[in-house]
Formats: structure tokens, sequence, C-alpha cells
């Protein structure tokens, strides 16, 4: 049988050792969780788990009609596990060595042009407290193409407008200094003057961006209220295309690369550990190259 013990030293070492948020670490244990239910309706334990074991681990998964994708990160999370067995002398050999991860199809996120944007931005009605924060959170998202818990944590300690910076909290606690817009600073210093009508819950003083409805208000914005409302607005605009606050970050790199800018640069502005990471932008510029060339070489043109 699986051993519990082994599993929460684990999540310890993810946490203390590897650094990793807590969305990260909760990512990690629910894959976990199903190669621990396997293990569990085979009568095995971890220790007797051999490289014929999880490629029927990973039969099972297919079994279940889990995406290539789903199966390649928990086949990354097992992996991961086992390594960490191994270094704890749990294990002896780590079976999951040889074990090829499928291959997945490439897929490029979804990006909205600097059109869509401004038609995004010219629903809200910023006269009220939540459309100034709304106008203020997008913009900020798409002006240093920040992640949604990166916004959220967003401190009044960390603003240096001044400066034209703010320092963010990336995954695994990383922090960064990432250069702001004036329009964002701006936007932003709208917004505060409607903050001062809110009343702020304890502990909160802090918190940039804070809720304005039921029992949350006063306190830190949820990942949920930004997805409905970008929704809401994006449908409001005619926007057709599926967005979520991750579009704004992916619109920010590729609107830079597309004007120039070099990747390195990028990758240290999104926070990127390694370079492969954002690579994936350089493909999209391709795209815009080749539907530029499309739209406006004279030998496309019927």
């Amino acid at each position: 049988m699986p051993d519990n013990r082994v599993e929460e030293k684990y999540k310890r070492y993810l946490l203390l050792e590897k650094g990793l948020s807590k969305n990260t670490i909760e990512a990690y244990m629910t894959d976990l969780h199903k190669f621990s239910t396997y293990v569990a309706q085979h009568n095995l334990s971890y220790r007797d788990i051999s490289y014929i074991h999880l490629q029927d681990f990973l039969s099972s998964l297919h079994d279940q009609n889990i995406s290539p994708r789903s199966v390649a990160r928990i086949l990354s999370g097992v992996k991961s596990f086992f390594k960490f067995m191994l270094l704890d002398q749990y294990i002896d050999h780590d079976p999951s060595e040889l074990l090829d991860a499928p291959k997945i199809g490439y897929k490029l996120p979804q990006v909205l042009s600097v059109e869509e944007i401004d038609r995004i931005l010219s629903v809200i009605d910023v006269s009220t407290v939540e459309g100034s924060r709304n106008y203020a959170i997008i913009e900020t998202l798409y002006s240093c193409g920040l992640r949604i818990s990166e916004l959220t944590s967003l401190k009044f300690s960390n603003l240096y407008f001044d400066e034209g910076f703010i320092r963010v909290e990336g995954k695994g606690s990383k922090q960064r200094l990432v250069p702001i817009s004036e329009t964002a600073i701006q936007k932003i210093k709208n917004y505060l003057q409607h903050r001062q009508l809110i009343n702020i819950r304890r502990g909160s003083e802090d918190v940039l961006f804070v809720s304005t409805r039921g029992r949350s208000a006063g306190s830190m914005l949820s990942r949920s209220m930004i997805f409905q409302f970008i929704k809401e607005y994006a449908e409001l605009a005619g926007i057709k295309k599926e967005i979520s606050p991750h579009t704004f970050r992916h619109s920010f790199a590729t609107h830079l690369l597309e004007r120039g800018a070099n990747i390195r640069v990028i990758q240290e502005m999104l926070g990127h550990e390694k370079i492969t990471t954002t690579e994936i932008y350089t493909h999209i510029d391709r795209n815009f190259l080749r539907q530029e060339i499309i739209e406006h070489h004279p030998r496309n043109r019927k």
C-alpha cells in the first residue's frame, strides 16, 4: 500500500527545498493521488513499482480518456516523486527513469490584438469603484505581463511608481522587478481615489486590489472574480475568443516580440526560469509574420 508518510515528506520537500507555490504543490499532489490510487488498487507499495507497472499505469490513464497533455503532466509529477524517493533513500533505483512522456500536440496560447484590448477597456464604466479597479487590473496585467496570482497578491509596498517599477512575487516566492507603463500607473492612481471609499479589512491594508462585494469586501480579490469580469467585458466588447486573465500575459509577450524586443528580456519580464518556456512566443510571432505577408504582399492580393 502507498506510504502516506513519504507523500507528506515529498510535499514538504516541494515547499521547503524546491520553493514551489501553494497552487503548484496542490497540482503535484493531485496528480500523485492518481498514481497512489493505482498503487493501492494493485496492492503494491512504492518500493514494489517497476517500469512495467508504470507503463500499465500510463495505459490506465489513456483508458480513462485523459488527454495526452494531462498524461504528460501526471507523468512529470510521478517522475519528480520517484526522484525524491531516490534522493531520500526510500528506494534504491528509479523505475521511471527510462519512461517516455506521450507526444502532445503543440498548442499556441490565445492572444488579443491591441485593438481588441482597447475594445475591452472601452466597455468599462470607470466612474464606479469596481469599474476603476477592473480597468486598472486589466491595464496592469497587459502592461506588466503578470500571472493572475502575482496580480492578486500585489501590495502597496511593492509599488515604485517614481522609478517606474513594481516588485512582483512569482512562482516559488521568487521576486523580480517589472517595469510598469505610465498608462497603468495612472489607471492605478485613478482606482486609488475610489479605493478610499472601501472599508478595508484588517490584514488587507497593504493589498492593492480588493473586493467590493459580499463577505469578501475589503479583502484580497479571488482569481475567480477576475476571471468572471474579464469574461463579461469580453462579451460586451464583442470578442469571440475564449480569453482569461492569462490572455493578457500572452498578449504582452507577443506584442513585445512583434515589435523587436529581445527574447531574453521578455524571459526576465515574465519570470520564466527557462528560455524554452518563453520561446513559445517566437512561434506566435512567426504566425503573425505569415499573416502580415498574406494580407499585405501584392502577390497575395486578388
